[in-house]
């Protein structure tokens, strides 16, 4: 059986030596970007690689770049195969924070065509709520080929964007909490406020007070009031830099709401040019 979207602790446990399976540890910190490898080393799922947002999951930035641009796919292919992922291999991506960096690596494997990954529902905290073990031993990989199949239509730049919401060809949706989407606090990027025509739905929303997703069903309706009539694949996703808007690409593909996209450089690259659109308070 393939797992594309979630997976439950007590699946991969079953599968946790399973040799065509490869679990991704993605833990991170925005405030301190060596806190992710520091709480791999001192303890992870058994088996699992670390990958680094700053590091693997994207390239650096530039004055025109938002704070975590795509990355160099060449590269990432590269480090894929160093993980030990083929194009057969079941992927499982891992973090503390609810899907919110794991969903980036879901997503970049299948916009380079590798559907065979999923996020572990709950996170490392329902890992260990369910008894579950945790270990500081790191795995002897061999390495394997990976061949990548990109599809860049997966993301939009910020001149199609542009374009799109002129025609109103699409629905754009913020996945920042509504603080930081009507612009009353901006604790990173230096212009607080959202892209104009764009509605909100906070990632965590996406999330029972557990830390688990909502069922398919909660999903879909709630999806579904804020689209409206939208097809799921005229819907775009952003956030401050093209991280947790991931999350609700994610919990729309969990919805059965297939095929919505990802403004890559999302609102901390929209900043960088003034001539862009800007809006604040609940004004779309």
């Amino acid at each position: 059986m393939t797992h594309n979207t979630l997976i439950s602790a007590a699946t991969l446990n079953e599968n946790i030596n399973n040799p065509k399976w490869v679990i991704i540890d993605c833990r991170f910190s925005l405030a301190n970007s060596d806190a992710g490898s520091f709480a791999y080393r001192h303890g992870h799922l058994p088996n699992a690689r670390y990958a680094h947002l700053n590091n693997d999951l994207s390239s650096a930035t530039t004055d025109f770049t938002g704070r975590h641009p795509l990355p160099n796919f060449t590269l990432l292919t590269n480090k894929l195969g160093a993980w030990g992922i083929s194009n057969d291999t079941q992927v499982v991506v891992y973090d503390d924070a609810g899907g919110a960096f794991a969903g980036r690596l879901w997503w970049l494997l299948n916009s380079l065509g590798h559907p065979k990954v999923a996020v572990l529902n709950g996170g490392i905290q329902n890992w260990l709520k369910q008894g579950y073990p945790l270990t500081t031993t790191l795995p002897t990989i061999p390495p394997t080929p990976f061949r990548p199949y990109l599809n860049p239509t997966y993301w939009l730049t910020a001149t199609q964007v542009q374009n799109k919401l002129a025609k109103k060809s699409i629905c754009l949706i913020d996945a920042r909490t509504a603080e930081r989407y009507r612009g009353e606090q901006e604790p990173i990027d230096p212009v607080a406020g959202h892209i104009s025509g764009a509605l909100n739905r906070p990632f965590q929303l996406n999330l029972d007070n557990t830390g688990l997703f909502l069922s398919a069903q909660s999903l879909h309706s709630q999806f579904k009031k804020l689209i409206g009539t939208t097809a799921p694949e005229q819907v775009v996703h952003y956030c401050g830099s093209g991280v947790t808007a991931c999350h609700n690409l994610l919990a729309m593909e969990i919805a059965g709401l297939t095929g919505s996209k990802l403004y890559a450089g999302s609102w901390s690259e929209w900043i960088r040019d003034k001539n862009r659109g800007v809006a604040k308070g609940n004004a779309v």
